[in-house]
């Protein structure tokens, strides 16, 4: 048999530091310090591209409620249309507001000028094919009591096209510039 192991003896407390040390990344300084303020760029809205996105969203929205408040799902034409538009619209918001607060001088990471060239590219082409099919799908007879709306849609569509093919030229100026350098 083995002999009782004695209770171990209580240790007194030590005595607790009150000092408290932190340290931080580069990282984090610079995220906190970036974030801290928000830039506000009033010009923007004062150049050809930045009317032309605002151009853009406003008729883009009349676009997509012009065909939502028909009864356009009985339709797989003008659904397509409102995927388009609606989506377009999204996006133009989105990157209005990255344009407005130069939220690209904080991300430099991100090719920008290679950003707006293909979204505004994209735009273009499938905002040219969305507004084809939504003329191509105006007619009297189809639904008589939405024909005002959907043809007015089909206006708004191709002048929404129009602003995307000139952002789409800017954009390519912007981003050969960049590539020359």
């Amino acid at each position: 048999m083995e002999p009782p192991v004695p209770p171990a003896q209580e240790q007194p407390p030590r005595p607790r530091s009150h000092t408290v040390t932190t340290t931080s990344s580069s990282f984090t300084a610079n995220l906190s310090a970036s974030s801290s303020t928000l830039a506000y760029d009033r010009e923007f809205l004062r150049t050809l591209p930045g009317l032309l996105m605002v151009t853009e969203i406003v008729l883009g929205l009349l676009v997509w409620t012009l065909i939502a408040g028909t009864e356009y799902f009985l339709y797989p034409a003008f659904g397509w249309v409102m995927f388009v538009a609606v989506f377009y619209w999204v996006l133009t918001v989105f990157f209005l507001i990255i344009y407005m607060t130069m939220t690209y001088t904080r991300i430099p990471q991100v090719p920008w000028t290679t950003v707006g060239l293909c979204f505004n590219g994209s735009a273009f082409v499938l905002y040219l094919i969305a507004a084809i099919v939504d003329a191509s799908s105006v007619t009297k007879e189809l639904d008589s009591h939405n024909y005002n709306s959907w043809a007015a849609s089909s206006f708004f569509a191709f002048v929404v096209t129009s602003c995307y093919a000139g952002n789409t030229y800017f954009s390519f100026i912007s981003w050969r510039s960049r590539t020359l350098q």
